[in-house]
């Protein structure tokens, strides 16, 4: 099975490494809690939206397919329910 491509994910995953090590230099200057936590809610919320567009795909792409054979779709469903429970 072809599996679709997150290329575009990319830069958002570039830019969030960025931000991990923004955080990284604040707390290595001893900068203010808040600040920190501003920054890491940021990430997260980043990382939430990458999640988001690359399980949408999976859904329209991956599960889509499925939809023919009610085994390999109920099968696809438990691994994403498997993923969204972690």
């Amino acid at each position: 099975m072809s599996h679709p491509s997150h290329t575009d994910q990319l830069s958002s995953l570039k830019r969030i490494e960025g931000q991990v090590r923004g955080i990284q230099r604040l707390i290595e200057e001893g900068k203010y809690c808040v600040d920190i936590l501003n920054q890491v809610k940021a990430i997260r919320k980043a990382i939430s939206t990458v999640e988001g567009k690359i399980l949408e795909k999976h859904l329209r792409s991956c599960l889509k397919k499925t939809l023919t054979d009610s085994h390999q779709f109920d099968n696809k469903v438990e691994e994403i329910m498997r993923v969204i429970k972690r």
